[in-house]
Parts: structure tokens; C-alpha cells; sequence
């Protein structure tokens, strides 16, 4: 029971992250954190990042350890930029997703996009 209060809590945080940004922040600050998801199948380790309006070729993958950093910009499109805007709730801006992989060594065999989403596949090496 104690770990899933914990997970709500962590998913509460990254919600909030994800849609709110605290004034003044620097511009490389993350401002939200895409949904991702994590599974294995046919040996490989998939990762699916959501990214509505990102060009692929401008995400940046960095390994640090274990941890898999998905990072670049959704930018604001220019068609809201002078108009009254009703209802926003696709987060703008920089943003950075840092993915925990399960224990062991890796290497990305497959990085490939479609419909909104960023798909990764991992070899495990060891």
C-alpha cells in the first residue's frame, strides 16, 4: 500500500511538472516531462516517448549509468502566438525526460517515430 501512495505521489509530481513552470525559471530548465512508456518484448527493451509536434531528428538521447535522458524544445506555434488563446493544455517549451532502464548495459538498435510518439528499442548487452 505504502509504495503505491508513493507512485501516485511521484506520478502527481510529474504531472504537475509536465503542465506548470514556476516564473523566471531559466530557459533550459525543463518546463514538462512527456509521458513515456517502458516494456520488453522479443529480447528488446521498448521505450515510447510521446511528443506531439516535435520533430524527431531534433530529440536528444543521452545514456548517463542507467538513466535514459530524452530531451529538445516543442516550440509554440506561430498560429498562437498572436491570438486569444481559450484552452491550452499541450505543454510548450523545453522539456526533459530522464527514464530509469532496469539493471544491465545497453544500446539503441531502433529509433523510429510515428503518430506523435518516439519509439526506442535497446539491446541488452550483457
Amino acid at each position: 500500500m505504502w509504495d503505491a501512495a508513493i507512485e501516485a505521489l511521484e506520478r502527481a509530481a510529474r504531472l504537475h511538472r509536465q503542465f506548470f513552470r514556476l516564473a523566471g525559471q531559466h530557459e533550459r530548465v525543463p518546463v514538462w516531462e512527456p509521458p513515456v512508456e517502458v516494456f520488453e518484448h522479443d529480447g528488446l527493451l521498448a521505450i515510447v516517448v510521446a511528443l506531439p509536434g516535435v520533430a524527431p531528428d531534433l530529440v536528444n538521447l543521452n545514456l548517463e549509468g542507467s538513466t535514459l535522458v530524452v530531451a529538445a524544445e516543442r516550440a509554440l506555434p506561430r498560429a498562437l502566438a498572436g491570438g486569444t488563446v481559450h484552452c491550452l493544455e499541450i505543454p510548450y517549451g523545453h522539456f526533459e525526460r530522464r527514464i530509469q532502464l532496469p539493471a544491465g548495459r545497453y544500446r539503441l538498435v531502433r529509433r523510429d517515430a510515428e503518430h506523435g510518439c518516439l519509439s526506442l528499442d535497446f539491446e541488452r548487452l550483457d
